[in-house]
């Protein structure tokens, strides 16, 4: 059986394995589902060592049905935390997931006080675990207790406690990091000593690609070389990997992404358009800058469809509904159910539907769900090429949005590029194999990732730009009337 590359592939909602071949294609996937818990209102919280339990089960049977491979990558949701004992090998409470907000009046507090921060970032939620589970940090000096996001923890479980490491990817977005002109990121003493997480605590920060350690609770003890946070991974496993070509990932809220260059950012917060500078990935010691967009509302509008108001029996209906009418009759919706992330970070808008007659019916609001997380599309494109001075020329896709036509055919013409589909439904396996392979040379650069890509199918846009202009002019003021529903939420700024 010819080698590949096992990987592990740690969602918010569910974890996968499976195996990327030479030939860049996965065999052998074994998903299994892993939902968070929300035990009171702005607490996700996840259960470590059950997610350690299943990746140990998927890759055991993923391994025992391909044989052996030639390295592991591991990506994961970012910026998840967990604080475990070292000799008993188990969380000390429950690991806190990256969209708890529990966290934000410290993040306000500290940003007053000139430490930015954001309830996302795992910096205050480690803080908050220790104040709980060691408030004097007397366990964590003595090096009795670790810390490690996501992909910290599963390698060290499935090293058998061998390996403390976290990536430059994800430690990047830890809110625990300074900017490095060389490394990309090292850990702060300043910032963890005003929060009193003790340096003891950190993993060790590695390249994205490289030898790491072995895995020896796996079959086979094969090699830990490939690390990266899910979107890095996307962004990889999509071969974008110059300026000019951008990829978007659209599940339950959706992620632009696009690689730059080496130059670090002046500073580690938000850019004036709204996106957010990002470590794409490390490799042989040299850091590749991006920037990132984020839609908090995508996927689940298309949900609130489905679940909600019963206008659909399926998220894949949607474009068959959609379809059946040829535009949506004037109406235009805003997907802003939890708020506007980039480019106006506005946590107080809200959904909006506009334009409604008596005529209006099931496809037009379908349609106009569709074409409105379409635009949201379109701003991020914008504010990723305002912030970065690059021209996007491309934009790539995946996540399950990516397989509805209408859905695809609205972000060309309300982008005005040609859209790629990728040939898998989530890159971020393929980018997590990549990694690995290049460690071991499978693939002998960056280059040879690249030229691997090739779309399920490339869309073009069918607006003239006459339209384009018109439709966006539009867009522009349903957006602006979706802002600034609640203030209070408004006013908060992270």
């Amino acid at each position: 059986m010819p080698a590949g590359h096992l990987v592990i592939d740690i969602g918010t909602s569910s974890l996968r394995a499976c195996v990327v071949t030479a030939q860049a294609t996965l065999q052998h996937e074994r998903r299994e589902a892993l939902l968070p818990t929300t035990p009171f209102n702005g607490a996700v919280e996840f259960d470590a060592e059950k997610m350690a339990d299943v990746a140990l089960r998927l890759a055991t049977e993923v391994l025992t049905a391909h044989g052996p491979v030639d390295s592991v990558g591991i990506t994961c949701q970012r910026a998840s935390t967990v604080l475990w004992d070292v000799h008993s090998g188990l969380p000390v409470g429950p690991g806190i997931g990256w969209q708890d907000i529990r966290t934000a009046g410290m993040c306000l507090m500290w940003n007053a006080q000139g430490i930015n921060l954001a309830p996302n970032q795992s910096a205050t939620k480690l803080a908050f675990l220790l104040d709980i589970y060691d408030p004097t940090r007397d366990r964590a000096k003595a090096g009795d207790l670790l810390f490690g996001t996501v992909d910290t923890w599963i390698a060290w479980k499935l090293s058998g406690g061998s390996i403390h490491v976290t990536d430059a990817s994800n430690a990047a977005v830890t809110g625990l990091g300074d900017i490095h002109p060389i490394d990309g990121v090292r850990w702060s003493e300043s910032r963890c000593e005003a929060l009193g997480i003790p340096m003891e605590l950190l993993p060790r920060i590695v390249d994205s690609s490289g030898s790491v350690g072995p895995l020896r609770r796996l079959i086979g003890t094969p090699e830990l070389s490939g690390i990266a946070g899910d979107q890095q991974s996307s962004l990889l496993g999509q071969g974008c990997i110059t300026p000019g070509i951008a990829k978007m990932t659209f599940g339950t809220g959706g992620m632009l992404d696009m690689a730059l260059d080496t130059a670090p950012p002046a500073e580690a917060r938000r850019n004036s358009s709204g996106t957010i500078p990002i470590i794409a990935w490390r490799i042989g010691g040299t850091t590749t800058w991006g920037v990132e967009g984020i839609m908090l509302s995508a996927g689940t509008c298309v949900e609130w469809l489905r679940d909600d108001l019963g206008l659909i029996a399926s998220a894949s209906e949607s474009g068959t509904v959609a379809a059946s009418c040829s535009d949506t009759g004037g109406v235009v919706f805003v997907p802003a159910l939890l708020g506007i992330a980039t480019p106006l970070w506005d946590y107080g808008a809200r959904g909006t539907l506009l334009g409604i007659t008596r005529g209006t019916s099931r496809p037009e609001i379908v349609r106009a769900v569709l074409e409105g997380i379409a635009h949201r599309g379109a701003d991020l494109v914008a504010a990723a090429q305002a912030d970065s001075t690059a021209t996007i020329h491309s934009l790539r896709v995946d996540g399950g949005m990516s397989r509805n036509a209408v859905f695809v055919q609205a972000l060309a013409n309300s982008t005005g590029l040609p859209v790629e589909v990728s040939p898998v439904l989530e890159a971020t396996a393929l980018g997590a194999g990549f990694l690995a392979g290049l460690a071991t040379g499978t693939w002998d650069s960056l280059e040879a990732v690249g030229r691997t890509w090739v779309p399920h199918e490339r869309v073009e846009p069918l607006w003239s730009d006459a339209e384009r202009s018109s439709a966006r002019t539009r867009w522009m003021e349903a957006l602006r009337r979706a802002g600034e529903w609640l203030p209070d939420l408004s006013a908060l700024d992270f």
